[in-house]
């Protein structure tokens, strides 16, 4: 059990405008996985909840050549690599139905105790060192993501569907709001090639924030979601153009 892997069916209803897995569903998956995997050495939330605990993600990098079709079967693998006292490191691997490689994903989660907020000493939990499985991931780790400008911030109020049930604003939620600082046609024309995300603060309900970017360099855009307490997530988004026809 070292290695863990789900496979899934891209249906019409789950796909973007332009017939693919969005990004925000991808991230989305990557959880369900990780959660899965987790359950199945006993440690998942299941377990964790017992001692008011759950796991948390801390960052994810997502690189793709391209993403998961409109009718086509897909699968996720997953492995941890490395973890230390704070942090797990968590790989996952995306496959085509016949058996290309579409991306991998670098995840770095950690335990939280949901009453203090405070992180946890994960080194007690012994299935994580009888079950590090070691085998690299072959993209970059996440560069350090640094505060931007706020010049032409949008504002943005998260409402109740924007939380989950830790009480603050899911993953899922401040990708889809990155993804929507830019328009149809340029999604059209261009797509997430790498995606960069590290949380820093909790966002909770009915919070106003300011979603920040600036092109640090063509196609390369950083993002925050800030409020006057500092940033709670600074992103990155490469686009790569698309190949029509």
């Amino acid at each position: 059990m070292k290695e863990f892997s789900k496979t899934y069916y891209m249906a019409a209803g789950e796909c973007n405008p332009e017939g693919e897995m969005p990004l925000a569903l991808l991230v989305g998956r990557v959880i369900d996985v990780a959660t899965l995997h987790a359950n199945s050495w006993g440690v998942g939330y299941a377990r964790l909840i017992h001692d008011n605990q759950a796991w948390v993600l801390s960052r994810v990098t997502v690189e793709m050549s391209r993403y998961p079709r409109v009718d086509e079967n897909y699968t996720f693998t997953t492995w941890i690599e490395d973890y230390n006292r704070h942090f797990s490191q968590r790989n996952m691997r995306i496959d085509g139905a016949d058996g290309e490689v579409l991306g991998y994903v670098r995840t770095i989660w950690m335990v939280i105790d949901l009453a203090t907020r405070a992180g946890m000493d994960i080194s007690r939990l012994s299935y994580i060192s009888d079950n590090v499985s070691g085998t690299p991931c072959p993209i970059a780790p996440q560069g350090r993501l640094r505060p931007i400008d706020t010049d032409g911030a949008t504002e943005h109020v998260f409402g109740y569907a924007d939380c989950d049930f830790n009480r603050h604003v899911n993953t899922l939620r401040y990708i889809e709001l990155f993804m929507n600082q830019f328009d149809l046609s340029h999604h059209d024309n261009f797509m997430v090639q790498r995606m960069e995300l590290a949380f820093l603060k909790e966002t909770r309900y009915g919070e106003q924030v300011r979603v920040c970017r600036r092109e640090e360099a063509p196609g390369d855009w950083h993002m925050t979601v800030t409020t006057p307490d500092g940033d709670h997530v600074r992103g990155r988004l490469l686009f790569k153009p698309r190949v029509h026809g």
